[in-house]
């Protein structure tokens, strides 16, 4: 997700879009249903211009069992090196427009509600890696066609094992994860020999996680996250 990038403001199909909404072109956020002509020369533009696909990914986390019960955290790192903070109690708007006018907002004033002492989103300027320091994460798994073939269940087994364990899905249109992504995990697993959806793969997760989660350990344990 990202706002409109400025090499393409002036775009006739990104003005046309502003203007309908009442936004200047440079407060919308990049949407391939109606910028694709302006998109086709942008840097890797096949990975750009898919908010809707976070938005399901997001509701698919949110409304999950796991979250609900307190076991998951969500971040977003976005293609601008923003990571969005997304708090557990966040109920996301099912329709997209609505979706869409809440990440601008968020944008645009760093998060949402504006100026409040818990917000639900919460924008910042930040890289994977230092995420990933911030929040103490033991083990970091990809899920990505380009890892070693493995099952849900392998991959739960080793997270559950893990104090703070943290899990990468690539939430774009097309392409692989970046090789400097890659770099930060210690394991990339490939769950099923054809692509697949971000939120199939979000939804699949989180359920196989939770079988083991609910499931009696062998020693006490803290509440982990995934």
């Amino acid at each position: 997700m990202e706002l409109v990038p400025r090499v393409i403001i002036h775009h006739p199909s990104v003005r046309r879009d502003a203007k309908r909404r009442g936004k200047k072109p440079s407060e919308v956020l990049l949407d391939r249903s109606l910028h694709h002509a302006a998109m086709k020369n942008l840097p890797k533009a096949h990975k750009r211009g898919r908010p809707d696909i976070v938005h399901f990914c997001l509701l698919e986390a949110l409304g999950s069992p796991l979250n609900r019960e307190g076991g998951l955290r969500v971040w977003v790192h976005t293609i601008g090196g923003y990571v969005i903070e997304v708090d557990p109690e966040t109920r996301l708007p099912r329709d997209y427009n609505r979706f869409k006018g809440l990440i601008e907002q968020l944008f645009q004033r760093g998060m949402v509600p504006p100026g409040a002492e818990k917000p639900l989103l919460r924008l910042r300027r930040m890289e994977l890696r230092e995420l990933l320091e911030e929040i103490k994460a033991t083990y970091v798994i990809a899920l990505t066609s380009r890892g070693r073939e493995g099952s849900l269940e392998e991959v739960c087994r080793r997270l559950i094992k893990e104090e703070r364990p943290a899990v990468f899905i690539g939430a774009y249109p097309k392409g692989e994860l970046e090789g400097e992504t890659l770099a930060l995990v210690d394991e990339a697993v490939s769950i099923y020999p054809e692509v697949l959806d971000a939120w199939v793969v979000t939804s699949r997760l989180i359920y196989e996680f939770e079988r083991f989660w609910r499931s009696p350990q062998p020693s006490p344990s803290t509440s982990r996250h995934t």
